[in-house]
């Protein structure tokens, strides 16, 4: 690979293994398992594989290790490790680096899965954690131990779309000697700046804008490759967090229009943002690209536009914000994002529904809150099947 590439052009080409039929398309290895010449071949290969060298799926694969390559040169890390699911990603990430009596400082906005690894399973073990508001540099900076291990965050909050100052996190957990993991999933690869601004570990959930058809599960785990490879890798080939060799084929074909849909999605989320912000039937318009959001300024200079979801509260709470999700048309109700198809969720209800009312509140997660996820329609279309959808709110 030619290191002066392009995004769009890494996104097709990096890390491509051509076997010896000279395929234009990625081949699928669907194998669980490999053949060696000799025995001192095989006892060889688990001494020391080689770079083209495979042993069994769970611990890689010429299909998952083009995956691996093509997102680490576009992410700008020095390797990748590919998983089963984003969740995969994140707990493989975070248990693999910690161990009972480590000390974890997280933002408190996060994904409910992404909680419940630090709140009950991390704890479970030993691992102390300590939760603080996000957008607060103070709370960071007070929170942050000479003993912390690492520090986690998303860099955007999901639903309530909280940006981080991830340059400034980074400075207070490295003068620390903590390590940075990012959940950069509604940042996406094709706006992340994240090594940049001091991530040590980056984590994707593939299952969204990677693949972006709502195809198949996977996770991506990237970092410098002596944490890949000596950290997190011997974790997750004994634990049996891989990615499928068909899903990392997935990923390889979702990533060639990765740029191009992204960047649409967002061009569409920002005219969704803009039209819907003044109507009075939202208590509330949430969209990193408006110049009301909290935190505008930090996410154009770390990120470069508002993303590809829109969260905004319909008066009336619960019972409205159902009638609304209710009354779609076009827009499909799921709890999925980053796909072609626009997708909306109430995540009081769904994603963070096992939450506490008192954390909801706390988090600004309210009765309702919807999230949603723009997809690939026009966007016409969509703006006149939220506005019919708000209108039958009113009706009733």
């Amino acid at each position: 690979m030619d290191e002066n590439w392009g995004d769009r052009t890494k996104m097709v080409h990096a890390g491509v293994r051509r076997s010896q039929y000279g395929e234009v398309s990625e081949a699928i290895f669907l194998t669980q398992g490999f053949v060696y010449d000799s025995a001192e071949q095989a006892a060889a290969r688990f001494e020391k594989a080689g770079p083209d060298e495979f042993i069994y799926a769970r611990y890689g694969n010429p299909t998952t290790a083009m995956f691996e390559a093509r997102i680490a040169a576009l992410e700008g890390a020095e390797d990748a490790f590919a998983t089963a699911s984003g969740m995969a990603a994140v707990n493989g990430a975070l248990s693999a680096m910690l161990k009972a009596g480590d000390h974890v400082v997280s933002a408190r906005a996060l994904f409910g899965s992404c909680r419940y690894i630090l709140e009950e399973i991390l704890t479970r073990y030993g691992v102390e954690v300590t939760f603080v508001d996000g957008t607060d540099l103070d709370a960071w900076r007070a929170a942050i131990r000479p003993d912390t291990r690492a520090v986690f965050l998303e860099s955007v909050s999901n639903p309530t779309l909280e940006v981080v100052d991830l340059r400034a996190v980074a400075q207070l957990a490295h003068a620390a000697g903590a390590l940075v993991v990012v959940d950069n999933v509604f940042t996406t690869p094709v706006y992340s700046k994240a090594i940049a601004l001091g991530a040590d570990v980056v984590i994707y959930s593939a299952t969204k804008h990677i693949d972006g058809q709502g195809r198949a599960l996977g996770g991506v785990i990237l970092g410098t490759h002596e944490f890949i490879r000596k950290t997190v890798e011997p974790y997750l080939k004994h634990t049996g967090g891989a990615m499928s060799p068909f899903n990392a084929w997935i990923m390889l074909k979702g990533m060639e229009t990765l740029d191009l849909r992204v960047r649409a999605q967002a061009a569409t989320a920002q005219t969704i943002a803009e039209a819907l912000g003044t109507d009075a039937r939202l208590t509330r318009t949430i969209y990193p690209g408006l110049t009301s959001h909290a935190q505008h300024a930090i996410a154009m200079e770390q990120i470069g536009a508002g993303g590809t979801v829109v969260s905004f509260e319909i008066a009336g709470g619960q019972e409205a914000a159902f009638r609304f999700l209710n009354a779609l048309r076009i827009v499909l109700i799921s709890n999925n994002l980053g796909d072609a198809k626009s997708i909306i969720t109430h995540p009081a209800t769904t994603t963070h529904q096992r939450l506490s009312p008192e954390t909801k509140e706390q988090l600004g997660i309210a009765p309702g809150l919807v999230r949603l996820s723009v997809g690939l329609e026009d966007a016409a279309d969509l703006l006149a099947d939220l506005r019919q959808a708000l209108d039958k709110v009113a009706q009733d």
